[in-house]
């Protein structure tokens, strides 16, 4: 009977260390993906959203002043006309 229990307890030890070997190449293989999607990413020149967000400010400030200065324009246009 003594046989038994000690024959369940190296089964149950070796099943512990499996799972724990198991947890430990599953963040093994999480972190080598992440660093490789890093890799591609970064090699494919993505603009982050922040950079993103800036530029189509900047753009849109734009848009706003080419509005402006075009009715400036044919207001000055109007006048020149009109003389």
């Amino acid at each position: 009977m003594q046989t038994r229990n000690k024959i369940m307890e190296d089964i149950s030890q070796l099943m512990t260390n499996a799972m724990g070997v198991a947890q430990g190449a599953k963040d093994e293989a999480e972190t080598a993906m992440k660093s490789m999607m890093d890799r591609w990413l970064a090699d494919r020149d993505f603009v982050t959203r922040e950079e993103f967000d800036a530029v189509r400010a900047m753009a849109q400030k734009a848009r706003e002043e080419n509005e402006a200065l075009k009715a400036r324009i044919e207001t000055l246009e109007a006048g020149k006309a009109k003389k």
